[in-house]
């Protein structure tokens, strides 16, 4: 039986205010830690491979950054079934410790073993992160929003990766720490942001949604209340809640996995089948590049391992931009259009990478131009995956449905990529190294096209009725 409630219609319609950043900064965070771990890998995939330091093969730094993507599949499963179970809260705390427990102990590796484990348990602490984190703010912030504070929050990844590549360029430089000591400490300063963003986030409630899920009703108004009367404080009288169709129902308990599967494979096969598609698409195209990217610059381009860096900043740009600039068309021009034109674009300026990088035409300067050029489209695609998860599943599911679809997408693009591309660079084979590229535009492509056949129209709609539309 599903319980009624004007909660839905009471958080949607609030304006928005200091508590809705709040939010945002607490939780959107998350995305800041992920884009740190893999750009302090990525900047130090060349130093790690010096005999000062762990003297790593490049396969070997290909291996950490798939076995990190493993952790995180594992973990988004784990901690996704978790959080739908135990709370949004409860869940965002426990794996942001796992993550900093992990990041710290990455600072004292001996080896590539010790190494690989704690690259692995950093992941199951930011797989957990992307469950828990996506449903809460999904839950939290007013439907006529949510399109574009979600792709920003996604694109705050990059602000993470532009912090890493800061880190990485000062602290390895020679006058600074150097190489041999600096990327330990790397990652003790990965470990104190985390350490930071625990204090703030105690002051995030859990989800009204959730709790009126679980027969929490009073304790759901009571958050409601609160948020209300803080807004009310800031922006004065607060309009009434809209009388809609959706508020009526909020779900109750949680769905069994044979309840989970009917909904997936059955009841919305078509959004499964694109998400899915999405998913596996942001994923490779995003490991492929960003995990080896420091080993093309040095193998073919001959740039010092200690300024590889430099290079991540125009590209962490472009990703970061896409998001803000391109976000609020996914609330107003809709998401379908959006969703399939941003895929199709980043193919595109994939294939043609692909194509200048096989000819020789690209220097170091150029290719990073190039990338970021194509990354501000295909950010904005990769963080309309995200939330495409998020908001077209039922709320007794969301959780694990973020999680599965993250798992699916990333265990079979983010964990082949790396690999991959740390052997095709290994070879020393430019045309192979395009060829992989290329593979990377077709399934951005192919997403777009079930995209614009598949996509939800999810904009300015609650969630509630978004789960409830005819599936397709």
């Amino acid at each position: 039986m599903q319980a009624a409630s004007d909660i839905p219609s009471r958080l949607d319609r609030l304006p928005w205010s200091r508590w809705h950043w709040r939010v945002v900064v607490a939780l959107g965070v998350a995305w800041v830690l992920d884009g740190l771990e893999v750009t302090l890998v990525g900047s130090i995939g060349g130093v790690l491979e010096r005999p000062d330091t762990l003297h790593l093969d490049p396969a070997q730094v290909g291996w950490t950054g798939s076995l990190y993507i493993a952790g995180a599949v594992l973990g988004a499963l784990l901690f996704g079934r978790l959080t739908d179970k135990l709370g949004r809260k409860r869940l965002f705390m426990i794996t942001l410790a796992v993550y900093m427990a992990a990041t710290l102990a990455t600072a004292f590796s001996t080896d590539f073993l010790f190494l690989a484990l704690c690259r692995f348990v950093t992941g199951l602490g930011i797989g957990g992160e992307y469950a828990a984190i996506n449903s809460a703010i999904d839950e939290l912030i007013p439907a006529r929003v949510r399109g574009r504070v979600n792709l920003i929050i996604n694109a705050s990844f990059w602000i993470g990766a532009a912090l890493g590549a800061g880190l990485s360029l000062v602290i390895l430089d020679e006058r600074v720490l150097g190489p041999a000591v600096g990327w330990r400490v790397c990652f003790l300063l990965g470990a104190v942001l985390a350490v930071a963003i625990i204090l703030v986030r105690r002051h995030v409630p859990e989800s009204p949604r959730w709790l009126l899920m679980h027969g929490h009703h009073e304790r759901a108004h009571r958050v409601v209340a609160a948020i209300e009367a803080e807004v009310a404080a800031e922006r004065g009288p607060l309009p009434p809640p809209a009388a809609r169709d959706d508020a009526r129902r909020a779900g109750s308990g949680m769905l069994g996995y044979r309840e989970m599967a009917t909904v997936l494979l059955h009841h919305y096969r078509a959004r499964s089948l694109m998400v899915t598609l999405m998913m596996v698409a942001q994923a490779f195209v995003y490991n492929a590049i960003f995990f080896t990217y420091s080993l093309v610059l040095t193998r073919f381009f001959q740039v010092p391992d200690n300024r590889v860096a430099l290079y991540i900043f125009p590209f962490a740009l472009g990703n970061v931009l896409g998001p803000i600039l391109l976000g609020h068309l996914f609330d107003s021009v809709g998401r379908r259009r959006m969703i399939a034109a941003t895929y199709l674009l980043s193919g595109v300026g994939l294939a043609a990478t692909a194509w200048a990088f096989n000819a020789g035409l690209l220097s170091a300067l150029t290719l990073a131009l190039c990338w970021s050029a194509t990354f501000f489209v295909a950010s904005a695609a990769a963080s309309s995956a995200y939330l495409t998860a998020s908001e077209v599943f039922p709320l007794q599911m969301r959780a694990m449905a973020i999680s599965i679809f993250y798992a699916v997408g990333t265990g079979t693009g983010g964990f082949i990529a790396p690999v991959l591309f740390g052997w095709l660079i290994a070879s020393g084979d430019r045309h192979a190294v395009a060829a992989g590229y290329a593979l990377g535009a077709a399934l951005a492509m192919l997403a777009g096209v079930c995209a614009l056949r598949f996509a939800v129209d999810a904009e300015g709609k609650g969630l509630e009725e978004v789960a409830e539309l005819e599936s397709r």
